[in-house]
């Protein structure tokens, strides 16, 4: 679309190098009346020679055409997607944050020591609590005990079954017919799994780390790794985060702790950690853990399973989304070789891992830093569409989509689908009979 503007023009005139004067015209474009516009513009130069003079002259041309409202676009979920890989464990994880960023900020830091510069910290890598985050960690945790609840309950009407010798799940009727089992003695049962009854383990992978009471004060040694609890990390990471819970008391600083490089040259005095769990009532810490949680609940009425089952997946959502900002603060780090998680910024020192190389390593852990999925794992299953149906089968695996765990069953009882979740389910793609499957491009 053309339009017309208001032109304002000026002359200038300027001695040229070979001693004749030019005139050098600018033309300025009032460009209030594009606001809701997007402006191309193109500069011109011209020379021209008038009553013997010559004139330099600098067209500015302009097009436009209506802006578009980014708000307005939305973003596009791609039809189906492929699971993440599975990495193979005599080969060590990947760094979540690229290798030479790493090593660009570490010859910065080793820069700043060398010159005897404080290292510049920020709460909450000073020790100091990020007021913004506490209303989400008290969400987190809130919704991490619905879940547990709600997991439980369900557990008592969907059927979920787990491999003996693997670590695979299947939420359905009876287990699946895909040959893919890894574990002992697959050789002698042609890689199917053998099938027993699961339990909220299976579907709540347990992920424990330490509890510190100063997270900046003693690590962990290898020979004072029993004077610490194991709690879930989830809420580990919440305590550290601004909940406070009586029975795992965590120390709040007032003032920063101050570091040059990786010394910390300023962290206030020890405080003995107080142990007011060995006396006060341990019956408050049991909604925290998913030990014996089918007993704690009991079967809910048939007319209560849809409620159940999607207040149970609006708490996964929440748990997850807010494990995800808590990280983008608070440092967790990993083993890159085994499933260990320690919250805080450096890890023990505790010799438990037995991965890859192991021996090399003196059974320390590889430490680095941790992702979501490290944290609380979506722990993925086969999507199954008839619950009630036949089993599935390996010769139809391609056209099989999965889901985590929580979602798959909650879906079976009646909850909404997140849209997020449907592209891997591959809810679109019909599955054709055993007999057609040969016959499909």
């Amino acid at each position: 679309m053309l339009q017309q503007w208001a032109l304002t023009s000026s002359t200038l005139w300027t001695p040229s190098q070979g001693g004749s004067s030019s005139l050098m015209e600018h033309r300025w474009l009032n460009l209030s009346v594009l606001r809701s516009y997007t402006l191309g513009l193109k500069f011109e130069n011209e020379q021209r020679r008038v009553f013997g003079r010559r004139i330099k002259r600098t067209c500015l041309c302009a097009s436009q055409r209506p802006r578009q409202d980014s708000s307005a676009k939305k973003k596009s979920i791609p039809q189906n997607i492929d699971l993440p890989p599975i990495l193979p464990k005599k080969k060590k994880k990947p760094f979540p944050v690229p290798l030479k960023k790493i090593l660009r900020e570490s010859r910065m830091n080793k820069k700043l020591a060398q010159m005897g510069i404080e290292k510049p910290l920020e709460p909450p890598k000073n020790g100091l609590l990020v007021p913004r985050l506490i209303p989400v960690a008290y969400d987190v945790l809130d919704a991490w005990k619905v879940l547990i609840k709600g997991v439980a309950q369900l557990l008592h009407v969907i059927p979920v079954y787990g491999c003996s010798k693997c670590s695979e799940v299947h939420v359905a009727e009876t287990g699946h017919k895909i040959q893919d089992c890894l574990g002992s003695s697959n050789a002698q049962r042609r890689s199917f799994h053998s099938w027993v009854r699961g339990s909220i383990n299976d579907v709540l992978l347990p992920v424990e780390s330490y509890h510190l009471y100063d997270p900046f004060g003693k690590r962990v040694k290898h020979e004072t790794r029993f004077d610490y609890d194991r709690i879930p990390a989830v809420v580990e990471l919440c305590i550290q985060a601004g909940v406070d819970i009586p029975e795992y008391p965590s120390r709040r600083r007032t003032k920063p702790i101050r570091m040059i490089g990786k010394k910390v040259f300023n962290r206030g005095e020890y405080v003995e950690e107080p142990r007011p769990w060995r006396t006060a009532d341990l019956s408050a810490l049991v909604e925290f853990d998913t030990h014996g949680a089918c007993e704690r609940f009991p079967p809910p009425l048939l007319s209560e399973v849809p409620s159940i089952a999607q207040e149970t997946m609006d708490a996964y959502r929440t748990v997850r989304s807010g494990v995800k900002r808590l990280m983008k603060s608070y440092t967790v780090k990993a083993c890159g070789y085994c499933s260990e998680v320690h919250v805080g910024p450096w890890g023990h020192n505790a010799k438990l891992c037995g991965e890859f190389k192991h021996q090399w390593r003196d059974g320390k852990h590889g430490w680095q830093d941790a992702t979501p999925d490290e944290v609380f794992p979506p722990n993925y299953v086969w999507h199954v569409r008839d619950p009630k149906g036949p089993p599935l089968t390996g010769a139809l695996k391609s056209y099989y989509g999965k889901a985590p765990a929580i979602v798959e069953i909650c879906m079976q009882a009646g909850a909404q689908i997140p849209e997020i979740y449907k592209p891997m389910m591959r809810l679109d793609i019909i599955i054709p009979e055993s007999d057609e499957a040969r016959l499909v491009a």
